[in-house]
């Protein structure tokens, strides 16, 4: 993992030091991480009517589509993107029976943007998927449809863009079951069918039925993605907490090793920033994954909820043997040094508390400003002084499922 230099060199001394220039420099690359995302093109595709603005506005946290009701929103190929976001959404005009937006038409349509993305042989323009949308309350499925979609697989599986069928307004079961059933027969080359209900749905008598299946789908939009796009993806999808928090943690098990290492020779206290590079690069990475943009003042707030607290020169040698007797088996510091494990276990608490507070903000339990102010600092605080009490093996990981 990458570290960050301060006054151009890697570790740096207590008189060296600024929590407001540690704050900016993390607010930079922060910054740097979000502009080397590469784009993220898909197409929507499905008759009018079956639910792509509403399912584009519920996998990603900007609301790129709007949602209308009663006529077609889109009355050809829209692309749809919103500056400093990295996505595309190309949004396709109802296939209807017959008339302009026919088979052969839109199939042509997107064939066409496929090439002339590979043709600009930029990653930024790459077509990574194709969703088509049914809405499973139509009575059945046309057979302009299953024209439109074997049509469409063949020819774009020679570009290797993957094809995902989603049944929208998926309730109830039953009814679900049987038009899965019925696409399945087909034998259609598509990469999965995935049912999905955006939105809660009240009916009639009151009775509410809950959204479910994003995070399925964003599981395996996930799963077919180029390599070179996942991050983006992770970062800019809200159906799943549990992917964003999975990334978090590899990124966190990567910083603890770098720890370790850093740690191998026991690190002299004088010298024990060193590992702040290794960690701010973490915080970096784990808010990026969140998807999250952060204020000077919350990372000031971080910082010295934190790192202050975790042992570097920030604090001086009392309170790192302080903090280690929440370390199981760390035992104290022994002739002024850290070691590698004790280096992984505070680098690898510092992240899952991190970690714990960036769910809490993305659930709308807490909002980011909220690290600027004495409370949500003493939060991040208490969270990291938890994780510090969890047994750790020498590389910082839990040895217990937390």
């Amino acid at each position: 993992m990458e570290g960050y230099a301060f006054n151009g060199v890697n570790n740096f001394r207590m008189d060296d030091f600024n929590v407001l220039d540690a704050a900016q420099r993390l607010i930079d690359e922060l910054q740097k991480e979000y502009d080397r995302m590469t784009t993220i093109n898909v197409v929507v595709a499905g008759k009018t009517g079956s639910g792509k603005s509403t399912l584009i506005n519920n996998v990603f946290r900007e609301k790129m589509a709007e949602t209308g009701t009663g006529m077609p929103i889109t009355q050809e190929i829209n692309k749809i993107e919103k500056e400093g976001f990295p996505l595309r959404v190309y949004d396709t005009p109802g296939l209807e029976l017959g008339g302009q937006n026919s088979t052969e038409t839109l199939v042509g349509d997107i064939q066409d943007l496929i090439e002339k993305s590979i043709q600009s042989e930029d990653p930024n323009q790459a077509i990574h998927c194709v969703w088509y949308c049914i809405n499973t309350q139509s009575s059945r499925i046309e057979q302009t449809e299953m024209d439109f979609i074997k049509t469409l697989v063949n020819k774009t599986k020679n570009y290797n863009v993957p094809v995902i069928i989603i049944l929208t307004q998926a309730y109830p079961k039953k009814k679900v079951a049987a038009m899965r059933e019925a696409i399945q027969d087909m034998y259609l080359p598509v990469h999965e069918i995935v049912p999905v209900l955006a939105e809660d749905v009240e009916m009639d008598d009151g009775y509410i039925i809950k959204a479910y299946g994003l995070d399925k789908l964003v599981e395996v939009i996930n799963y077919v993605l180029p390599t070179r796009v996942k991050d983006t993806f992770v970062a800019i999808q809200t159906a799943s907490l549990d992917l964003k928090k999975k990334k978090a943690q590899q990124i966190v098990k990567l910083a603890a090793a770098a720890a370790a290492i850093t740690g191998a020779v026991p690190i002299p206290f004088s010298d024990a920033a060193i590992l702040v590079p290794t960690q701010i690069s973490m915080l970096v990475k784990i808010t990026s994954s969140f998807g999250l943009s952060v204020e000077k003042a919350a990372m000031v707030g971080v910082i010295s909820a934190t790192i202050g607290t975790t042992g570097t020169t920030i604090l001086g040698k009392s309170a790192v043997s302080n903090l280690l007797k929440f370390i199981p088996g760390a035992g104290t510091v022994i002739g002024g040094a850290i070691s590698g494990a004790t280096a992984a276990a505070l680098t690898a608490s510092l992240g899952e508390a991190y970690i714990a507070i960036m769910i809490k903000v993305t659930k709308g339990e807490m909002e980011i400003s909220d690290l600027a102010t004495s409370k949500g600092q003493m939060e991040l605080k208490n969270e990291f002084e938890r994780q510090m009490k969890v047994k750790r093996d020498k590389n910082g990981e839990a040895l217990e499922k937390q």
